[in-house]
């Protein structure tokens, strides 16, 4: 069976890419078809793929930029030639669902969100983080991007949704059902913390629709040791509204993960992702999480077992959850458990079901 990957972009290697290379370690064969692709920082594992980018490759810093592109990257992803192929598997949040194949090729799409800047955050995006001339092109573009996100839901034979939230935003804009297959976690590179903690901890990429304000709001009233690791454009503005218990350390490497989530008394997590790793990790370690309870970590979060959930964004609703979650006698390797249900194994087994699933088709 003559196998093809399609990824949206490769230039960082982030949750979508681990995705990947899981599915490419299924498929040890299958090149690998994406929008652009910086190999300086990527895996050694994808380094050494066949890699085949779309035209925009070529087009002036299109390794940073690739976003300003996505007309272009709808367009080029459609010029990629799979009639060679028995089956295409997309991994997507973007485009790559949009490839073009024969009415004999079953195309599988691994769905980490649809585009939630075109749909869910349009609002936001529009008024938060668009200026001048780019405010005025972004209501017309993003009309067609919703149009051809739309209709290039309609050539996949086969959704897969990363979490529950993902597969009701499919329903909701793609008008489709999707089986749920969560994101591989590498729980195994983490151990349990064997000792208390001592400080609560924020960890991701410092930017706004995070709302790591309102940990660091709450942590000035409840005045508790609050550490802020990662950085980003809300690094400065953090730091302004921090009070003195709140430390920032920068990012962290993957080495220092495990000190620095096992040292800690529990996660804040205050806003919302599609799935969110870094919630498993942390109860990898044995810690639990205090979170805002929507998107992935429904699926992820035990409410009472492995950390505690709140309802509403404001910095109250943070304040009584970690007082909430303070009082209760959490259980390391209950919590631990938790995390068991993510590791890689599980993901390579349900997504090759999933395939195999489709197999009648293939003939």
């Amino acid at each position: 069976m003559r196998v093809a990957l399609v990824h949206d972009w490769l230039v960082n290697m982030g949750g979508a890419e681990r995705v990947l290379e899981e599915i490419a370690a299924l498929f040890p064969e299958a090149p690998i078809y994406t929008g652009v692709v910086d190999r300086s920082r990527l895996s050694p594992f994808l380094r050494q793929r066949r890699i085949i980018p779309t035209f925009v490759e070529g087009l002036p810093f299109s390794h940073r930029w690739y976003n300003r592109y996505l007309p272009l990257l709808m367009y080029g992803v459609e010029q990629f030639d799979l009639s060679a192929y028995d089956l295409v598997i997309s991994s997507s949040s973007a485009i790559a669902k949009g490839v073009l194949t024969r009415a004999e090729t079953w195309h599988v799409s691994y769905i980490h969100t649809p585009m939630r800047y075109a749909w869910d955050l349009y609002h936001e995006y529009r008024t938060r983080e668009a200026r001048g001339i780019s405010r005025q092109l972004m209501g017309p573009v993003f009309h067609y991007m919703r149009l051809w996100d739309r209709l290039s839901a309609d050539r996949v034979d086969v959704l897969l949704a990363n979490s529950t939230a993902v597969r009701r935003r499919i329903q909701k804009h793609y008008r489709r059902e999707a089986e749920v297959i969560f994101p591989p976690v590498s729980v195994e590179r983490f151990r349990v913390a064997s000792t208390p903690g001592s400080y609560y901890l924020v960890l991701s990429r410092l930017v706004s629709y995070k709302r790591f304000d309102l940990a660091v709001l709450a942590a000035n009233q409840l005045k508790i040791p609050l550490v802020v690791a990662g950085d980003g454009p809300e690094r400065e503005a953090l730091e302004r509204m921090a009070g003195p218990t709140v430390t920032f350390v920068g990012r962290v490497v993957d080495e220092d993960l495990n000190q620095i989530m096992g040292d800690a008394k529990a996660l804040i997590f205050p806003g919302e992702e599609d799935f969110g790793i870094v919630p498993v990790e942390m109860q990898a370690t044995g810690r639990p999480v205090i979170a805002f309870g929507r998107g992935g970590v429904l699926d992820t979060v035990v409410p009472g077992e492995t950390g505690w959930l709140f309802a509403e964004q404001t910095v109250d609703a943070v304040v009584e959850a970690v007082k909430h979650a303070d009082q209760i006698d959490w259980d390391p390797v209950r919590i631990r458990q938790q995390a068991e249900r993510f590791r890689g194994e599980v993901f390579r087994e349900h997504f090759r079901q999933a395939v195999l699933a489709a197999k009648p088709h293939l003939g």
